[in-house]
């Protein structure tokens, strides 16, 4: 971890600006006044900071900050509370009510942004053949081996002023509704990353997101962002590397680091090109492997990966819960098939839900469950927390795992089909929030933050060793004659920690 990162070494808050109360100004109450602030350096705030119309933030129509959420004020707060910023920059794709295509819907092949966005047809034009519905369907040699997020076709058919139909290229989600004989486009657009335009707009948020006070630019869904004729469109080589090279370039004249957020499966070595390149990776491995750890009463898997994180020298931001679900395909080839498979059915039997890739039980992306009722036992939510605060790298913290949230199935059944998701996106009462923060195993992993926080011995200069005995697995840290050493018994679920001060 480089020191110019300059977003400290120790815990990161991660939530939405409404999670806790009912914008970020309540949030920030809620740390300054329970004190939760001096257990965080940072804070990573979800996307529906600024405008959106759909996924709670993802689908972004600009980067001005979100009036019904958050003010200038409530960062500058956070500033003066010591808590610096990461903030989200979703370089795929744009919202269909963003104010690009919206110029496009209203002046059809006279707009100035269609280059902004990528035209199905013209991408593909003598790749395939035209359907009825007025879409290339490509030549299925080319899309073989496209990694799809959705059934079908990624695309988008919108009409235009002059009464004809153009697709768009749409990878994720979509929505139209209809009122008054007019269709009103929802969902994500993709950006032609080949547009000098697009690339005007990508240093401009940057620069937008600096002036915030952002440390750190989170890279959502960045690895879909190159499209190429005949590759899998997905992490395209060397097109991906050559388009995070030149926005890293961006990124840092505006004092910008950027941490690349990608799913992949360990086997495919994703994790280690970014290393190598120097970027800051997300370690979504960590969170399958202590559960699996805790199954077996071993740390052996959990003990190879750490092994590889310091012999690597690889700057990871690992996490328990998230936004989004428990990963457990990126587990493969670190940990056997049957095994990622036990632990799937584990954690359906404690209550997660299971959202795969249209319909294929092979592809599952990830178990939509809190980390508490993933772990079986609100008991072992301390322990977990103790080992990922003793991992090298940058702890994050899911609000709802601190304040030892389970499982909402009133959310999810309050949002309707496809709010699998909201089963770990408990929005806390401001009241509700302090409440819980008396509780005994919140009171646990605040006082294991605040020590990560503040030990000298946690730093990116630190020598991080381990050893792995039976059930047994102890993490040491030293750093200039400072010493932090923990010890977990996987079989018990019960840890020791020894420090020399």
């Amino acid at each position: 971890m480089s020191d110019s990162l300059a977003i400290g070494y120790g815990p990161v808050l991660n939530a939405y600006p409404d999670s806790v109360g009912e914008n970020l100004g309540d949030c920030v109450t809620w740390l300054r006044e329970s004190k939760a602030s001096e257990a965080f350096d940072a804070f990573y705030i979800l996307p529906s900071l600024y405008h959106f119309d759909l996924d709670r933030g993802f689908s972004v129509q600009d980067y001005d900050l979100n009036e019904k959420f958050a003010c200038e004020n409530d960062l500058l707060q956070l500033d003066e509370l010591g808590i610096s910023l990461i903030l989200d920059f979703v370089l795929n794709h744009a919202s269909a009510q963003s104010p690009q295509f919206l110029d496009v819907l209203a002046n059809g092949t006279s707009s100035p942004y269609l280059d902004f966005f990528i035209e199905w047809n013209k991408f593909w034009e003598g790749h395939g053949e035209l359907s009825e519905e007025g879409y290339i369907v490509p030549d299925p040699a080319l899309i073989k081996d496209m990694f799809f997020r959705k059934p079908g076709l990624p695309l988008l058919m919108v009409d235009f002023p002059d009464g004809t139909r153009h697709p768009f290229w749409n990878t994720f989600y979509q929505s139209v509704e209809e009122a008054d004989g007019k269709k009103r486009y929802l969902g994500q657009i993709d950006l032609n990353v080949k547009s000098p335009m697009v690339w005007d707009f990508y240093e401009k948020t940057l620069g937008k997101l600096s002036a915030y006070g952002a440390k750190v630019a989170r890279l959502d869904a960045f690895a879909y962002t190159s499209k190429v004729i005949g590759k899998r469109n997905f992490l395209n080589e060397p097109e991906t590397w050559e388009i995070l090279q030149r926005l890293s370039d961006m990124a840092w004249a505006c004092h910008i680091a950027l941490l690349p957020e990608i799913h992949a499966e360990y086997r495919e070595g994703t994790h280690r090109v970014l290393a190598e390149k120097g970027y800051l990776i997300y370690d979504f491995f960590l969170p399958g492997l202590i559960i699996d750890a805790l199954e077996r009463k071993s740390a052996l898997y959990l003990k190879r990966w750490i092994d590889e994180i310091i012999k690597g020298g690889y700057q990871t931001v690992n996490m328990l819960g998230c936004h989004d679900g428990i990963p457990l395909l990126d587990l493969r080839g670190l940990l056997p098939d049957e095994d990622i498979e036990a632990l799937i059915d584990v954690l359906k039997q404690r209550g997660g839900i299971v959202k795969d890739l249209h319909g294929a039980k092979n592809m599952y992306y990830q178990v939509n469950c809190t980390y508490t009722s993933a772990l079986g036992d609100a008991k072992r939510l301390a322990f977990a927390r103790a080992i990922q605060l003793f991992m090298p790298g940058i702890p994050q913290i899911w609000y709802l795992d601190l304040l030892a949230g389970e499982n909402d199935y009133d959310a999810v059944r309050r949002g309707g089909e496809g709010a699998h998701k909201e089963i770990n996106r408990t929005n806390f009462s401001l009241d509700e929030a302090m409440r819980r923060m008396a509780l005994p195993v919140v009171q646990e992993q605040l006082e294991l933050m605040r020590l990560r926080a503040t030990h000298p011995a946690f730093s990116p200069n630190a020598t991080v060793n381990s050893r792995c005995e039976g059930s047994s697995l102890t993490i040491i840290w030293e750093n200039d004659g400072a010493h932090a050493e923990l010890t977990a018994d996987f079989a018990t679920a019960k840890y020791s920690i020894n420090t020399n001060d």
